[in-house]
């Protein structure tokens, strides 16, 4: 990231030193919010004896305004948010700088403490390319949602949502998964185009602008934390208050996916648990060692036979299940091999198929990076995006032996499965689905904005990452362009038969989809930055 536009490091060092000043020079006013905030729960209905699902009983016609850190999620630390921004869109020098500064962090004011965390995480970042706050914490964001004020949230009319952290980083999750209507976070300050870790104040009549709309209507609820009265000044409208405190949000119970009102189907990032500070000081302490162990099981799969490396593959943490038919499915073609179907999880789903059933096979893939290709132990072949290009090719690499093809051309973590290319079902007769499932634990083996050549590394960093194969029965192809509609029907019987086998949902969306949604383009890769 180039920063000949940014402010330099004494600017940042600078900044930093005026917070702490105005830390300290705050102490009184902050004395006196929490004296305002105690004389306004005097002054208005608290009720905190029940459960909030007890407590609060909104309408049809209720207006419910609630802090998103105080009232919606159950965890009372902002810190995992920031790691995966300075992680995800920063760099692991920024992740490690924020991880040393938690102690002191800890130590300050609700809101001080956001503000170090912004200046750490969004210092020097580029405005443009941050799609962080849509691609990666949505995901983290609707793990840590109590049920129960969901549940609340659900039978009011309108769901106004206050918070401290900036807009860029709730906006998607609040406005696309839980339907909020109006999203009143912090502005962050620009410079040249790039975020300086400063945030806008806000404005004090920000919700009185909101009551003005006739579409509010006068019973008006509001929700929060015993623990955030700094926010209580926005909530001047409501017609009763009420507070969670943490032994209460303790109780609740996390959201589950069921009740999701949009499915999270994609989502992006390589951080594969929440990065609370214990988990990101194992993940820094792991960091060296998983490096070391990933070089090494590519060195194994490269340089020795099947027979020694997959018990080697195995003892150094790799699980590998295969379940096979009783009986292996039969050629039928005395010319052609066998074309084996996988739905999409990692890079290297090909390579695994070929250690699991101990034979050599061939693969085709929409990119790959030269490095990949150079270090593959089996031999792959890049796929043009032409139709009939891709045929002969494919074709002429059936008639020399075994095929693996990925036909969903990307790759999804969610259980759920992509739409198949029908091209696969012109090859031949003889397709065998294979239905493919991964675990890990610290690393995704998947990137939709990163450098794709380290997918592979990432996965195998995994101290002991895990890959299941279904090798399901034969299904029959369309051996002729005669009826065109039938080779749809194939690729669906595929897609439907791989879904009963892994338990995934089978939908109608494409690699085009998962890159617009996640990265803003249409998934066409360059060059020099091919998975």
């Amino acid at each position: 990231m180039a920063f000949s536009k940014t402010p330099s490091f004494s600017g940042f060092v600078l900044l930093i030193s005026r917070l702490l000043r105005k830390y300290y020079r705050n102490q009184k006013g902050l004395q006196r919010s929490l004296s305002t905030a105690n004389s306004f729960n005097s002054q208005h209905k608290v009720k905190s004896q029940l459960s909030l699902s007890e407590r609060v009983e909104p309408s049809e016609n209720t207006t419910v305004v609630f802090n998103v850190e105080g009232s919606l999620l159950k965890s009372s630390s902002l810190f995992p948010y920031f790691m995966l921004v300075a992680f995800e869109a920063g760099s692991l020098i920024r992740a490690l700088i924020l991880l040393i500064l938690y102690p002191i962090i800890s130590l300050l004011s609700y809101e001080h403490s956001i503000d170090v965390m912004v200046m750490i995480s969004f210092f020097g970042m580029k405005k443009k390319s941050f799609r962080v706050g849509s691609s990666v914490l949505p995901k983290y964001f609707l793990e840590d949602v109590g049920d129960e004020v969901f549940a609340v949230l659900q039978k009011a009319k309108r769901k106004i949502a206050v918070t401290n952290l900036p807009q860029v980083m709730v906006e998607s999750f609040l406005s696309d998964y839980l339907e909020i209507e109006s999203v009143n976070g912090r502005e962050l300050k620009v410079v040249c185009g790039y975020y300086v870790g400063l945030m806008e104040d806000r404005s004090n009549s920000i919700l009185v602008d909101l009551f003005k709309d006739e579409n509010v209507s006068e019973d008006v609820i509001g929700l929060d934390s015993l623990n955030t009265s700094v926010a209580h000044r926005g909530f001047s409208h409501c017609k009763e208050f009420f507070m969670v405190n943490e032994a209460e949000k303790l109780k609740w119970k996390s959201l589950s996916k069921e009740n999701y009102l949009k499915p999270l189907i994609f989502h992006d990032g390589r951080l594969a648990f929440r990065p609370t500070p214990l988990s990101m000081l194992v993940m820094f302490v792991w960091l060296p060692l998983g490096t070391i162990i990933a070089i090494i099981r590519i060195l194994i799969a490269i340089s020795l036979p099947y027979s020694i490396s997959t018990p080697l593959l195995t003892f150094s943490g790799i699980k590998l299940k295969v379940f096979e038919p009783v009986q292996r499915p039969k050629t039928q073609s005395k010319t052609k091999g066998s074309l084996y179907v996988c739905n999409h999880r990692t890079l290297l789903d090909p390579l695994i198929l070929s250690f699991g059933l101990v034979k050599p096979l061939a693969a085709v893939t929409y990119s790959l990076s030269r490095m990949s290709e150079i270090l593959s132990p089996i031999r792959t072949v890049r796929l043009t995006r032409n139709r009939d290009k891709d045929r002969e090719m494919m074709d002429r690499l059936l008639n020399q032996g075994d095929l693996v093809v990925c036909p969903e051309g990307t790759t999804c973590r969610e259980p759920y499965l992509l739409r198949l290319s029908p091209l696969f079902t012109e090859l031949t007769d003889d397709i065998v689905p294979v239905g493919v499932d991964t675990e890990v634990s610290m690393f995704h083996g998947t990137t939709s904005s990163g450098l794709k050549f380290l997918d592979p590394i990432f996965f195998l960093m995994n101290p002991t990452p895990s890959y299941t194969l279904q090798v399901l029965g034969k299904i029959c192809g369309v051996s002729s362009n005669d009826d065109k509609s039938s080779r749809f029907d194939v690729a669906n019987k595929v897609q439907s038969e791989l879904g009963k086998a892994l338990g995934f949902e089978c939908t109608m969306l494409t690699r085009k989809d998962k890159y617009m949604i996640l990265a803003g383009n249409e998934g066409v890769v360059s060059a020099g930055n091919k998975q």
